[in-house]
């Protein structure tokens, strides 16, 4: 890495201009409280990040988007444990990390990183080409990305933190797109609250990206999976791993604040089976 990774971080404008939140999310937690989650390739970018990155964030916000990496990460493996070859595929990928953290113990998995075609240019300078791993230019919403699977295989969709910026139609419509082109397939997501949606609005316009503001809210999963003619498989909230395993180690504001996510199954993780 050098000059061309430096370039690779420019500013994106509107919703890629996000995707340096999680990642500087994932280089904080992976300082404070390696014990619950490490991203080995994301504490090596830091040194590429622009100055003002982390602009807005705390150590909730940076908690809350970790803890959703955490628990993706393990309903990947799962999927992966499960099936001897299968798809994995990130959409809306930004500079996720996850082909570093977990594919070195999932050999049977082939990896595809889907975004705008500038992010799949810096993510291509980033990391360059490696095994086994797919980057796709192009908008998700429109499937072009679809012919580049291999439908035959079992496949995972992962989309984390993107769908919320987009309304339910558009969201629904793609979930029923995608049972059409994958017949045995899945697909993992993450959700806020329509209430838990004031606050991240709130933080999104600390970080300076008033241009990207979210719409997408859930509040009953079961009914959400019916709206999309999908199965819902599984539905887990966020918190329950990191306030068990650390504590007292949290702030007094953190704890808080994600005790009352919890409580108000504010911020969720949902597992689909897409619809036939």
């Amino acid at each position: 890495m050098g000059k061309e990774v430096v370039e690779s971080m420019e500013r994106f404008e509107g919703v890629a201009n996000t995707l340096f939140v999680p990642l500087t999310a994932r280089i904080s937690i992976s300082k404070e409280f390696p014990e619950y989650f490490v991203d080995k390739k994301a504490l090596e970018l830091e040194q590429y990040l622009p100055d003002d990155a982390a602009k807005g964030s705390s150590q909730y916000t940076n908690m809350a988007s970790v803890a959703r990496y955490h628990n993706m990460d393990q309903m990947v493996s799962a999927f992966a444990g499960a099936h001897e070859r299968c798809n994995v595929v990130y959409l809306g990928a930004g500079l996720e990390t996850a082909y570093d953290r977990l594919s070195s113990r999932l050999s049977g998995v082939c990896w595809y990183e889907v975004d705008l075609p500038e992010v799949i240019e810096a993510r291509r300078k980033v990391f360059g080409t490696r095994e086994r791993e797919v980057t796709i230019p192009g908008d998700m919403f429109d499937m072009g990305w679809a012919r580049e699977v291999d439908a035959s295989l079992p496949t995972l969709l992962v989309v984390s933190g993107v769908f919320q910026y987009f309304h339910e139609e558009q969201v629904t419509d793609f979930i029923r797109s995608c049972g059409k082109v994958f017949p045995e397939a899945e697909i993992i997501f993450d959700a806020t609250s329509t209430s838990g949606l004031r606050f991240t609005n709130w933080f999104i316009k600390r970080t300076g990206n008033a241009n990207a503001l979210m719409y997408f809210g859930v509040d009953d999963a079961r009914a959400f999976a019916k709206k999309c003619g999908a199965e819902l498989l599984e539905e887990r909230t966020f918190f329950p791993d990191a306030l068990r395993m650390l504590g007292k180690r949290l702030s007094l504001v953190t704890r808080v604040s994600m005790r009352v996510a919890e409580s108000k199954r504010q911020v969720l993780i949902l597992r689909l089976k897409l619809p036939a």
